[in-house]
């Protein structure tokens, strides 16, 4: 039982919840149909079942380097309770499991699967430690996701749904990193290569400019039909909830003197979890999901 639990846990499934996104597009959509929902679940399956197939090759390569980091030297495969030959058995079980589940939802999301994997596989090995090119490999996850949710459920997809999601990626992305600078800034240990190439000044910047951009294409999709964005007009009302959430995690992110986040388990390392510990932001998200559903049965 053990060994299934340490392999289970070498799969990574806290990060699942980054695979919620293929319920975005039917949920902007407002298709709330059964047929959509059981597509949406095969399809979220197939995404968890790839991303810890990349999660378990990519936790593999960096074991040397994990076991020096002050969280991450407690992941299974760091830690020594799964090995490397177990953790590369696992992968391809996964990857087999993923692309038959996914090639029987259709063809397209079949192929948006296979991209899915080569662009993280070649992040694993390479573009990860390539300096702002590393930003696009882990919003181009996030796009995916979002754009095989459409794909699999047979959804239209604005464009300017995907550049909302897109600036967010980024802006989430560029956090990650920020997060991180000041995480290890009073430690001698870096174990991404990559941080020496940013500072704190530059990446402020950053998030300057992708928080503007992600308000800014939101506020284009949510005006309505008019300019090929939302279905209905009236989700002109949930910006202020985006702008508040925007707020809230740039709130956050400023960790040096901020008492809230000192005391709490918060952990901007890994953003996709700041849903389920800060509760603003699980306060914000219920209010646009609530707000998004009743204008979807409404309309």
């Amino acid at each position: 039982m053990n060994i299934i639990k340490n392999l289970f846990l070498a799969s990574r499934p806290n990060q699942w919840t980054k695979n919620l996104l293929v319920f975005l597009a039917p949920l902007f959509a407002f298709s709330f149909d059964t047929q959509t929902l059981l597509t949406s679940i095969k399809a979220f399956i197939a995404f968890c079942l790839i991303s810890s197939s990349i999660y378990l090759i990519n936790d593999s390569i960096d074991k040397d380097k994990d076991k020096e980091h002050p969280t991450k030297k407690f992941r299974a495969i760091a830690s020594g309770l799964v090995s490397i030959k177990s953790a590369f058995i696992l992968s391809l079980v996964y990857f087999s499991l993923s692309f038959i589940i996914g090639f029987s939802i259709n063809i397209f999301f079949g192929f948006i699967l296979i991209l899915y994997f080569l662009v993280q596989i070649l992040y694993c090995f390479k573009l990860k430690h390539i300096p702002i090119i590393e930003f696009f490999c882990i919003a181009s996850g996030f796009i995916l996701r979002s754009i095989a949710g459409g794909v699999a459920a047979n959804i239209f997809i604005s464009s300017w749904f995907l550049l909302s999601v897109g600036m967010l990626s980024l802006f989430l992305a560029v956090e990650k990193r920020k997060a991180e600078i000041v995480n290890l800034r009073n430690s001698k240990l870096n174990t991404r290569k990559v941080l020496k190439s940013y500072s704190l000044t530059l990446i402020n910047k950053f998030e300057a400019v992708l928080s503007s951009s992600t308000i800014m294409t939101y506020s284009l999709w949510a005006y309505g039909p008019s300019i090929g964005g939302s279905k209905s007009p009236f989700m002109i009302i949930t910006i202020p909830l985006v702008m508040l959430g925007i707020f809230r995690y740039q709130m956050l992110s400023e960790i040096k003197g901020n008492r809230i986040l000192k005391k709490s388990n918060i952990n901007l390392e890994t953003p996709e979890k700041i849903i389920f510990t800060d509760k603003p932001i699980q306060i914000i998200v219920l209010s646009w999901l609530l707000i998004i559903i009743y204008i979807g049965f409404a309309s």
